[in-house]
């Protein structure tokens, strides 16, 4: 039992279902709208869950990371994808806007200072947010480390991983003429924003495949296809971000701004065998950021649901149930 909840956890170390107190959509500007909940205790310890991606949408089982009797937990689907509007739309759709869209979302609700916790692309956009908004930020509750530099761009699409999935890695390359596979990032950006919708998915789920075959320790293959819409929101607001550096001052931005979180500190968690974010980033971040603590998963992936992390996850939001906001 689980002494602040008093509720036994369901399964493994995730809490109970928990269900939204709160959901509404938000007129950001430039014709988006985004969709936000909140769940867990409306007068309680708030938390800003920003999912990865870009434009992979949050989920119920996100939620379950928080002791719903501590935590009040806001998420929201980020520009262009999940229940925002609208779906799949990169106008207006930039890191700098995202980051407007969460100090928008905290003034609407009210909440002053807040814990930010985000995995791989939420890592990503955790750290620029805290950068730019220090005194809002609580603790930074970040997995699989994702620092937008183009090293991490060239493993991932450039043949460095695919040397541990050939099988897989011919499967997403063979999808574009050989003369175009130096620039696979452009390759399938020509395809993705084609204005041919068929083409469009099609390339949106090999894309989508092709990250997520790679994302648990425990995938052995491909599975089935992401549904087109989802595959298609996913895809292209990926490759957009990827093709533009993340919208960022060039290579490198977030650890020379690293001074920035002189006063905010956080928490790392990264699997060892992550094949998507290679544990290089998670230690280099740690290594520039003195108030970082990082904890490295043995048997462990990318995927927000391996055991390990979330085991880590959950240890790390109980453990912060004590902060003042």
């Amino acid at each position: 039992m689980d002494k602040a909840s008093g509720q036994k956890r369901a399964t493994g170390y995730l809490y109970p279902r928990i269900d939204p107190f709160d959901q509404r959509m938000i007129d950001v500007g430039d014709g988006h709208r985004l969709y936000v909940e909140q769940c867990g205790r409306p007068n309680g310890l708030p938390v800003v869950v920003l999912h990865g991606g870009p434009g992979g949408g949050c989920s119920p089982s996100m939620r379950r990371y928080f002791d719903p009797a501590v935590w009040r937990v806001v998420l929201f689907d980020q520009r262009g994808c999940g229940r925002s509007r609208p779906h799949a739309s990169v106008e207006a759709n930039t890191t700098w806007h995202l980051v407007d869209d969460i100090e928008r979302i905290r003034r609407d609700l009210g909440i002053d200072r807040w814990a930010v916790f985000g995995g791989s692309w939420g890592a990503t956009l955790a750290l620029i947010y805290a950068q730019s908004h220090p005194e809002r930020a609580l603790h930074l509750i970040l997995r699989g480390v994702f620092l937008m530099e183009r090293r991490e761009l060239d493993w991932f699409y450039g043949g460095g991983a695919g040397q541990f999935w050939p099988d897989v890695w011919a499967r997403f390359t063979d999808m574009v003429p050989e003369d175009e596979r130096g620039d696979l990032i452009a390759a399938y950006h020509r395809r993705l924003f084609s204005g041919d919708m068929m083409m469009e998915t099609q390339f949106a789920r090999a894309w989508s495949s092709w990250e997520n075959t790679l994302a648990s320790i425990d995938n052995d293959g491909p599975g089935g296809d992401s549904p087109a819409e989802y595959a298609r929101a996913f895809a292209r607001l990926e490759n957009h971000y990827f093709t533009n550096m993340g919208f960022l001052d060039g290579d490198g931005h977030l650890l020379r701004n690293i001074r920035r979180l002189t006063d905010v500190p956080g928490t790392i968690v990264q699997g060892r065998y992550d094949m998507i974010c290679p544990p290089l980033s998670a230690h280099r971040l740690h290594e520039a950021w003195p108030r970082s603590r990082l904890r490295l998963i043995p048997r462990a992936g990318h995927a927000l649901s391996e055991p390990g992390i979330s085991h880590e996850l959950v240890r790390t939001t109980d453990a912060l149930r004590s902060l003042d906001p």
